[in-house]
């Protein structure tokens, strides 16, 4: 079959790493990228892509069957509608918008134009996760009680060159804590209702840069989440899953996520699974075993996910209504911190 032809909006660092995977598989190429920069341009220069100035460039060149956006979240809507509007599927990353509006009205334009919008939360195609999902999901661990999240890194000081991230809405909340939303609601089930409190006492800027962070599940599941990018720990999905070479390997295995029910326990990304083989009682022996999967990038499967869905309409994995559902619990998130108050979140 021929390889699926994939136009790229947005040559930056998630743009240049979605080229790489592209190159690196045998079931697409990249048409062009489009990104007015002259950094832009340099690239493709140096890879032999063609390039141009602007998505509309890109799509009028008649060469893409499906997109991928990795440009700044203010610009998603607008590429969006315009790749819908030209029936032309598109992964766009995440967040899927900067609102909850617009994400709704990109939802709406796909689904009357039948047009699929796949949305860039990537950990959803990791196997591991997959895994946790089918586990949870199938009654292995019993009924859900609670999951202890931990998001804990250190930013270097750099990170801050860019001054947009030293400002309100550049913060690990609506940066870094989407992905474990999104995780939660995959794995876990739906979240009905928020709370949370943040601070922004360890480097004085006027945005967070740590969070406490409680979810309420519609299962009844509680979640807490904690989160800073300040602390100097291993236990984070990013440090401990090993889904990126460009963050160091840990010289021995480290969970940053602890999934608990009646039944029985998972770590991740360890896959560790804890239950009683026979009387359940805090006074018998628990059982552990480690549950094996097969590891393959996310990204390459997410790849592959946008090629199925363009070439034999397999319905996305996250879709621009989904994805909407995890941006508005993730600032939901930073606006029960602001009123410091429970808020409920109602879906339609």
């Amino acid at each position: 079959m021929k390889p699926l032809s994939i136009g790229l909006v947005g040559a930056g660092a998630i743009g240049r790493m979605h080229a790489d995977v592209i190159a690196r598989s045998d079931f697409a190429t990249a048409s062009g990228v489009a990104d007015p920069t002259e950094a832009g341009r340099q690239f493709c220069r140096e890879h032999g892509l063609a390039w141009y100035p602007d998505h509309e460039a890109l799509l009028a060149a008649g060469e893409a069957e499906a997109l991928i956006v990795a440009t700044p979240n203010q610009s998603h809507l607008e590429i969006g509608l315009a790749a819908i509007a030209r029936g032309i599927p598109a992964l766009i990353e995440k967040p899927v918008a900067v609102s909850v509006a617009e994400g709704e009205q990109l939802s709406s334009a796909s689904s009357k134009a039948g047009v699929p919008v796949l949305v860039g939360h990537h950990r959803r195609h990791n196997p591991i996760i997959a895994k946790a999902r089918e586990m949870v999901r199938g009654g292995a661990l019993g009924r859900l009680t609670n999951a202890t999240v931990l998001y804990t890194f250190y930013k270097h000081d750099a990170y801050f060159d860019l001054a947009w991230r030293r400002e309100p809405g550049g913060g690990p909340i609506l940066i870094n804590l989407i992905h474990e939303i999104d995780l939660i609601r995959f794995v876990c089930g739906e979240v009905v209702a928020v709370q949370a409190v943040t601070s922004d006492r360890v480097r004085g800027l006027p945005v967070e840069d740590t969070a406490a962070v409680l979810l309420e599940l519609e299962n009844g599941g509680l979640v807490t989440i904690s989160l800073s990018d300040t602390a100097v720990t291993p236990w984070s999905w990013d440090l401990s899953s090993g889904e990126l070479p460009s963050y160091p390997k840990q010289p021995k295995p480290v969970n940053s996520h602890f999934i608990s029910g009646t039944a029985g326990s998972l770590t991740l990304p360890g896959l560790e699974h804890w239950r009683y083989d026979g009387e359940k009682s805090w006074f018998a022996d628990l059982t552990q075993e480690t549950v094996p999967v097969e590891p393959e990038s996310p990204y390459v499967r997410q790849l592959r996910h946008l090629r199925d869905v363009a070439r034999d309409g397999v319905r996305p994995l996250i879709d621009a209504a989904d994805a909407t559902r995890t941006l508005a619990v993730t600032l939901a998130v930073q606006e029960a911190a602001r009123q410091r108050r429970r808020l409920e979140m109602h879906f339609g």
